[in-house]
């Protein structure tokens, strides 16, 4: 351009129907401009004239011309385009060497393009659905079966186990009781209502009970103490015409001796030893 600026302001050359460049206030000639202030092109490496146009990114510097990709070579000037060390790529390029591919449909994920990420993987948005109703996952919580992933929801509707007995989701734990299952917390004793979960528990009618109730309610008495036969822990137990005796309960009632495996003989609601029973 030219101007009423007489002087360039470094060589002092007159600027009178030449060409200028203004920095700062100051006016120079072409080429004391170039030589000062022109910045180097990462391409070529020539300085960019000031009558050039000078395509900047992150702080580097390319004519127009040079402003191209690194690996098919076509212009990038107005175009998108990544960068991967330090070299620019043409979103084709870049796609192709270094795109993730997205875990459902096996299409290259493109630059700028949004991109869910879970266990290593990697979704187009539109491709992190709910296997089951197809609505978007997003950062919603999730659960994964047989490599596919489900809202929560749509994963208890189609394979979370309902307690039998307050039909809520079972969603971790639980008891299985006569091939049902269980909340812990609602496997209790059908007496009492005391949790059963890792207790001894008796069967009675499709119904747990814990061992003090079913002694209480069903267990057959001791003819000799009195207390209940549950059996437990393979405990022996001795019946005789409708009664029924602890092993260890079952003696003579005179001498004491075990009957156990032994004969005996009776005296109205009593058991004898044949000695006894026979003195």
């Amino acid at each position: 351009m030219t101007s009423n600026h007489t002087d360039c302001h470094y060589c002092l050359q007159s600027l009178r129907g030449r060409k200028y460049a203004l920095r700062e206030e100051n006016a120079y000639c072409v080429t004391c401009y170039d030589s000062l202030f022109a910045n180097s092109c990462e391409e070529c490496k020539q300085p960019i004239e000031c009558d050039s146009k000078d395509l900047a990114y992150k702080g580097r510097h390319w004519h127009e011309g040079c402003f191209k990709c690194a690996k098919c070579s076509r212009s990038l000037v107005e175009k998108p385009f990544a960068a991967k060390d330090e070299l620019l790529l043409c979103t084709e390029c870049y796609s192709d060497e270094y795109s993730s591919k997205c875990f459902h449909c096996q299409k290259t994920i493109m630059p700028g393009s949004r991109k869910m990420e879970f266990k290593g993987s990697s979704w187009h948005e539109s491709c992190f659905v709910c296997q089951y109703c197809r609505q978007p996952l997003g950062t919603k919580p999730l659960i994964t079966k047989d490599n596919e992933n489900y809202c929560v929801p749509c994963f208890e509707k189609q394979f979370a186990h309902h307690c039998y007995s307050c039909k809520k989701v079972i969603t971790s734990g639980g008891v299985t009781y006569h091939d049902q299952p269980w909340h812990k917390e609602c496997f209790v004793c059908a007496g009492c209502k005391t949790q059963l979960s890792g207790q001894r528990f008796i069967s009675k009618d499709e119904y747990p009970y814990c061992v003090d109730c079913f002694s209480k309610l069903y267990a057959n008495k001791c003819a000799a103490c009195k207390k209940p036969i549950t059996a437990l822990g393979g405990a022996k137990f001795v019946s005789f015409e409708e009664r029924q005796w602890h092993g260890e309960c079952f003696n003579c009632v005179k001498c004491s001796v075990s009957l156990v495996g032994q004969g005996f003989l009776t005296q109205q609601d009593d058991v004898l030893c044949h000695k006894c029973g026979s003195a």
